[in-house]
């Protein structure tokens, strides 16, 4: 259970990405009272938490209800992760969620960024919501189940405070160690994905 809990830990890490979300925060909210400020961070890790539990216990009935096997889901969801590292390493995720906070930045709808789009899609996007969809359905049982979400609950809470502090993590790190990490954390969800399409195309062939 210490390796699903690892497995966990840094699957939700690399696609919730803390790191990067806390620069584009910091600009959402730059001028808001810290209150405010501290409150929508609040709010939009709740709200992202609860939909991705909601994903992780009933995501699976929702595929059955749709007629979609766990395994192409797998394979799917690998092929998307896979996309999202690519992004990663060539920067273009964190270009495309600067382009979407200038947007409204510049539509001038800074008072509540909680919910869009720091919930969803920045906390929990595609990715995340295929992340726990996949490790859920690699296994049944209660305690696989709370290992998952305690993974989540502790990534869940780094997120939080690294939006209370991105105005100062981002004067320490400086950009050109963001984009490091980044790239390495790219590296990282690309195995990972790679493994998510071996374990799907496996599970489709066998007899």
């Amino acid at each position: 259970m210490i390796e699903l809990f690892v497995s966990a830990l840094v699957t939700f890490f690399v696609v919730i990405d803390p790191p990067g979300c806390a620069p584009i925060y910091a600009g959402l909210t730059a001028g808001a009272p810290r209150d405010h400020a501290r409150a929508m961070a609040a709010r939009a890790v709740l709200v992202a938490g609860a939909i991705l539990v909601v994903f992780a216990l009933f995501g699976q009935d929702i595929l059955r209800a749709l007629g979609i096997s766990l395994d192409g889901f797998r394979i799917a969801g690998g092929i998307m992760l896979f996309l999202i590292a690519l992004d990663m390493v060539f920067e273009k995720r964190t270009q495309r969620r600067e382009e979407r906070a200038q947007k409204l930045l510049d539509a001038h709808e800074v008072e509540d960024v909680s919910i869009f789009p720091m919930a969803m899609p920045m906390i929990a996007g595609p990715g995340s919501i295929a992340s726990i969809m996949l490790l859920m359905s690699k296994g049944h049982g209660l305690e696989r189940t709370l290992v998952i979400l305690a993974a989540l609950a502790a990534i869940l809470a780094v997120t939080y405070f690294a939006l209370l502090l991105a105005g100062p993590i981002m004067r320490v790190l400086g950009a050109k160690v963001e984009a490091v990490v980044t790239r390495l954390l790219g590296v990282l969800l690309a195995a990972l994905a790679a493994q998510f399409v071996i374990d799907g195309v496996k599970a489709s062939f066998q007899v």
